[in-house]
């Protein structure tokens, strides 16, 4: 396996699958003591081009996001069209989803991890850059997120 295949080890976010996001939203504000940052609906899949394990996806998600230090918190109660989300909360329940690192040159890295044994599972687009979903569960135990911002 190749080293250092993000160019980074910091971990900007942790992602949870819920199944109430109001209830876990306000279940962590009280937790962290902080005011609930409610919810939004992330894109229409015609401006996300959401792509899940290769097929293009209605897939949408309520996201709720607390900011802890320099780790954000991100919850997420995805709808019931295929998704990382859905098939994640399916098969193992309410809990961990992914861990996220911010990144340049998202396809350089997509085709690295590839070629390392992780593959896409799922990319879509946000206001201000992209996100990629990494199946990292063989070597690693977990989902990994990349994250790059627009400059």
């Amino acid at each position: 396996m190749d080293t250092n295949l993000l160019g980074t080890q910091v971990i900007a976010q942790i992602g949870i699958v819920v199944r109430d996001i109001e209830k876990t939203s306000q279940a962590y504000a009280d937790f962290f003591g902080v005011d609930n940052p409610g919810w939004s609906l992330t894109a229409a899949a015609d401006t996300a081009q959401t792509e899940y394990r290769g097929q293009r996806t209605e897939a949408r998600a309520k996201l709720a996001f607390f900011r802890l230090g320099s780790l954000q918190l991100e919850l997420i109660e995805p709808d019931e069209h295929p998704s990382t989300w859905r098939e994640y909360l399916d098969e193992h329940g309410e809990g961990p989803h992914h861990i996220a690192f911010i990144i340049e040159g998202m396809m350089e890295k997509v085709t690295t991890l590839d070629r390392n044994r992780m593959p896409l599972l799922q990319k879509g687009e946000y206001t201000g850059g992209r996100y990629a979903y990494i199946d990292a569960l063989g070597p690693l135990k977990m989902i990994i997120e990349l994250l790059e911002n627009d400059r």
